[in-house]
């Protein structure tokens, strides 16, 4: 599996694990919704384990610009809140670290 798709899994896992917490806590949702919540999170965890880097603070460090876009997506598609110019801006910068991150020649 790509390191790409790796991290686009597991931004999903992560956003809708923690956003079962949200649900339950700021939305008045069951407490049941926690249960696939947790679950998510252990995939997310998990995934990352897949992704091959060397430290793995690189893995996590190239895995947040991931994250920061793909929740301005989550935001868009699952709450209905379409994401801003600043939003988008930030989630590009992001990206940008990120393949900063993956892609530079690091020492060994």
């Amino acid at each position: 599996m790509s390191m790409v798709l790796i991290y686009c899994v597991a931004a999903v896992c992560e956003i809708a694990g923690c956003f079962s917490f949200w649900a339950w806590v700021r939305l008045g949702r069951s407490p049941l919704w926690l249960a696939p919540g947790g679950l998510l999170l252990v995939a997310f965890a998990s995934l990352l384990t897949l992704v091959q880097v060397d430290a793995a603070g690189r893995a996590f460090a190239a895995y947040g610009g991931i994250y920061v876009a793909a929740s301005c997506l989550w935001m868009w598609l699952v709450e209905g809140v379409w994401p801003d110019r600043w939003d988008m801006a930030g989630a590009m910068l992001c990206i940008a670290g990120a393949a900063v991150i993956v892609l530079a020649p690091h020492r060994a």
